[in-house]
């Protein structure tokens, strides 16, 4: 049985066109990620963006979510963390689905925006969905179960890879290790970017490139 997430949600000036979701780090909760509206929705008008807690309390901070544990940080087994991110998986295809159907908006017209837990989620849940998203943009992640992707990739929507290159928790190699299982998979439409002098974060210059990854997917000119 899923478990159903709790959201925040804003919009942007016009009718509701396109949605963006935005899926936080390990810890954190949706508003950290929902305030990336406030610069952005003037840029994209007829946007609805959204931002749902991960389904589970952090166990190294309470105040947060998790999709899932993470065996380094929180001394769970590499087994509960599988278990964890695979019924997470469920969880998020199941949000994703209600989502769209309550906005009125399709995957075509959806774009995915993971920050570090967040992007490995996204990266995982978006090659396996019936439908390809517009697009996906994850921040300081990894691809996770790479060497799967070939066997189980169902779509192929266009992704951008944005890391800081001093990032201490995510190492900045993590971008070209996805972007290479990403096109070994099949994908043609692959970009990064790198952050200079950015650690674990979001620095505005990789804002601006998800910016205009996403107005381009969704044919905003």
């Amino acid at each position: 049985m899923t478990r159903v997430l709790e959201y925040g949600r804003r919009a942007s000036d016009g009718a509701a066109e396109n949605l963006v979701i935005f899926l936080h780090g390990y810890g954190a909760d949706g508003n950290d990620l929902l305030g990336l509206a406030d610069p952005l929705a003037p840029h994209m008008p007829g946007t609805v963006f959204v931002a749902p807690n991960a389904p589970e309390r952090c166990g190294m901070n309470p105040m947060g979510y998790q999709w899932f544990p993470i065996p380094w940080i929180d001394g769970s087994s590499e087994e509960q963390a599988q278990a964890g991110m695979a019924r997470a998986v469920d969880d998020l295809n199941a949000f994703l689905d209600t989502v769209m159907a309550e906005e009125g908006i399709a995957a075509a017209r959806t774009v995915l925006v993971g920050f570090s837990q967040g992007t490995m989620m996204s990266l995982h849940v978006a090659p396996r969905r019936a439908q390809p998203v517009a697009g996906v943009v994850g921040f300081s992640g990894r691809l996770m179960a790479p060497e799967s992707l070939a066997d189980e990739v169902v779509v192929r929507p266009p992704v951008l890879l944005i890391h800081g290159d001093q990032d201490d928790v995510v190492p900045v190699q993590s971008l070209p290790q996805a972007a290479e299982a990403l096109q070994k998979a099949g994908w043609d439409e692959v970009y990064a970017h790198i952050m200079k002098g950015t650690a674990h974060g979001i620095a505005p210059d990789g804002l601006s490139v998800a910016l205009a990854f996403m107005r381009d997917k969704l044919g905003m000119g």
